[in-house]
C-alpha cells in the first residue's frame, strides 16, 4: 500500500468518526490555522522569497492578509452558513418543515499552485474546515521551499490525521489522484486540469478547476489613459506577472498605442525603478524552464519597453510588446509571466470580436468612463470575472465568486462561496405522521381536478386578508368602523 493510499484511508477513517461535525471543532481548527499564519509569518516569507524571489511585504499582502481575512470572515459567519436554509413551500408542504441543510462531503484533496503558494493552496482549506471535511493538502512541489515548510509546519497546528499534507512531484500526485475523494479542487493550468477531471472521472468525484487563460483588456480611446496604464502595469507585474487573472494582454486602437506605451513605462520605473533587476518588490520566474517559455514567447513580435534579461537569476524586465497579431507567437498560450503584448483593434465592435472568437478567460478588463461601453461587453462576451477601471481587485472581495468558465475553469470559491462549493447542500422535508384523511382529500382533489395553482394562491391570499381583518374587528369594531373612509359609521 502506498504512503498517499495509507493517508487517505487514515484522512477517511477520521471524518468517519463524526468529529468534524460539531462547528466548535471546525472553529477550534481554523483558529489553529490562524495561529499558524500568524507566528509562522518568517518561515512563510522567508520560504516564498527563496522560490519566487517576492519581498517580505509581497508576501504579506498577496498571501497572507487576504487569507487571514478568509480565515476571520469563515470563523465569524460560520454559524450563518450552515444553519439550516428555509426555502418557499408550496400548498402541498405548507404544514411541513422544508429546508435546506448544510452537510461535509468528505474528504476533498486540494491540489495546489507554485505562484501563490499559499494563498491558493491554503484559502480552499478554509472552505473545506469550515465546511467540516477532511482535507488532504497536496502543495506544487514547483514552490519547493513553501511546500517543505508547509509540510512540516502545518502538522504543527492541525489534526495531522484530518489535514495531512502530501509533497513530491508528478508520481506521488498521480497516486493520490487513483484514490477515491469525495471533492477535488485543483488550481493550476488546463492541461494538467484535463488529467484531474479524467481522473475523478473514474470515481464521479466533483471536481473544482480553477484554471486561467488569455485575459484580455481593451482600453477605450476616451478613458483617462495615465490611470488606466498605472493600473494594467500594477497588475500585470506584480509577481513578475505571474498571476493567472494577470492583464494578459491589451487590445486598443493604433491612435492610442504610442501614448499606452509611453505611460506603460512611465509607470515601469515609477514602480521598479531604473533596474528592476535590483529592485526588492520585483521578483524572478520560478525556474528556468518557464524562464526559457517566456523568452522564447518574445520571437516575431518587437520589443517596445524592456526585453532584458538575465538566465541565470531567471529575470526578465517589465516588458511591453508590439507589431503583435492573433496569430503570434506570444498569442498562442497564456503568457504568465512579465510579457505585456499589444494589438490594435478597430474599436470596441473588433474587440469584442477578438475576445469572443477565443476560449472564456478568467477575467475581462476595460478600462472606460462610458457606462453603457461597459455594459455592453457584460452582454455580449462570457468570462469568469468582468472587472472595468481596475486590476486584480475583485479577488480581494469574499463576497464575489471567484471561478472561471469554460476553458478557464469550473466552480468557485472564497467566502460562503467556498463553504458552498466544499458542502452537499441537502435538501430535507419533514411531516408529520398525522392528518391523513386531509392529505387523501388533497391527493383525490390534485388528481381528479385540472388544478389552477395561481388561482389557488389567491384564494389562499384572500382568506388570509379576511381572516386578518375579522380579527382586527373582534379587538376593537367601533375604532375600526370609524377609521374606514367611505363606510356606514361617522364618529364624533
Amino acid at each position: 500500500m502506498s504512503r498517499e493510499q495509507l493517508v487517505v484511508q487514515l484522512a477517511r477513517r477520521s471524518f468517519q468518526t463524526g468529529k468534524t461535525k460539531p462547528l466548535e471543532y471546525r472553529i477550534h481548527q481554523l483558529k489553529s490555522l490562524l495561529r499558524f499564519i500568524s507566528e509562522r509569518r518568517k518561515d512563510i516569507a522567508d520560504a516564498v522569497k527563496r522560490d519566487l524571489g517576492k519581498s517580505e511585504n509581497g508576501t504579506e499582502l498577496f498571501e497572507t492578509l487576504g487569507l487571514e481575512g478568509e480565515i476571520k470572515l469563515a470563523i465569524e459567519k460560520l454559524a450563518e452558513w450552515a444553519a439550516p436554509r428555509p426555502v418557499e413551500q408550496n400548498l402541498l408542504t405548507i404544514l411541513d418543515e422544508v429546508y435546506v441543510q448544510p452537510e461535509p462531503l468528505g474528504v476533498v484533496l486540494i491540489i495546489g499552485a507554485w505562484n501563490y503558494p499559499w494563498a491558493v493552496t491554503l484559502q480552499p482549506l478554509v472552505g473545506a474546515i469550515a465546511a467540516g471535511n477532511a482535507a488532504v493538502i497536496k502543495p506544487s512541489e514547483v514552490s519547493a521551499h513553501s511546500a517543505k515548510v508547509m509540510e512540516e509546519l502545518l502538522p504543527q497546528y492541525l489534526d495531522k490525521d484530518l489535514y495531512p499534507v502530501v509533497t513530491g512531484g508528478v508520481s506521488e500526485t498521480q497516486e493520490l489522484l487513483k484514490q477515491r475523494f469525495d471533492h477535488i479542487f485543483y488550481t493550476g493550468n488546463c492541461t494538467v486540469g484535463k488529467l484531474v477531471m479524467e481522473a475523478a472521472a473514474r470515481h464521479l468525484t466533483p471536481v473544482t478547476l480553477e484554471l486561467g487563460g488569455k485575459s484580455p483588456c481593451y482600453i477605450d480611446k476616451n478613458c483617462d489613459i495615465n490611470v488606466a496604464c498605472r493600473r494594467i502595469t500594477w497588475g500585470k507585474f506584480v509577481n513578475c506577472g505571474q498571476t493567472c487573472i494577470a492583464p494578459d494582454f491589451i487590445l486598443c486602437e493604433p491612435c492610442i498605442q504610442s501614448q499606452v506605451v509611453e505611460e506603460i513605462q512611465k509607470c515601469i520605473k515609477e514602480f521598479y525603478t531604473d533596474n528592476p533587476e535590483t529592485f526588492e518588490d520585483y521578483g524572478r520566474i520560478i525556474n528556468q524552464r518557464h524562464f526559457k517559455r517566456l523568452m522564447a514567447l518574445m520571437e516575431g513580435s518587437t520589443v517596445a519597453v524592456g526585453g532584458d534579461s538575465d538566465e541565470s537569476h531567471c529575470y526578465i524586465a517589465p516588458t511591453v510588446l508590439k507589431d503583435v497579431t492573433g496569430e503570434s507567437k506570444v498569442m498562442k498560450e497564456e503568457i504568465f509571466g512579465p510579457l505585456l503584448p499589444i494589438i490594435t483593434v478597430s474599436g470596441i465592435d473588433e474587440a469584442i470580436q477578438f475576445i469572443n472568437e477565443r476560449e472564456k478567460p478568467l477575467v475581462i478588463y476595460i478600462f472606460s468612463n462610458d457606462n453603457k461601453l461597459i455594459k455592453r461587453v457584460i452582454a455580449e462576451t462570457s468570462s469568469g470575472a468582468l472587472l472595468a477601471n481596475d486590476c486584480l481587485v475583485h479577488f480581494t472581495v469574499s463576497a464575489l465568486p471567484f471561478g472561471g468558465v469554460g476553458n478557464s475553469g469550473m466552480g468557485c470559491y472564497h467566502g460562503r462561496h467556498s463553504f458552498d462549493q466544499l458542502s452537499h447542500l441537502r435538501s430535507c422535508l419533514i411531516k408529520q405522521l398525522k392528518m391523513e384523511g386531509v392529505n387523501s382529500i388533497w391527493a383525490r382533489f390534485l388528481l381528479l381536478k385540472q388544478v389552477n395553482v395561481s388561482r389557488l394562491r389567491r384564494m389562499a391570499l384572500l382568506a388570509t386578508l379576511a381572516g386578518l381583518a375579522a380579527f382586527l374587528l373582534h379587538l376593537n369594531p367601533i375604532k375600526y368602523l370609524c377609521q374606514w373612509p367611505n363606510g356606514p359609521f361617522r364618529c364624533h
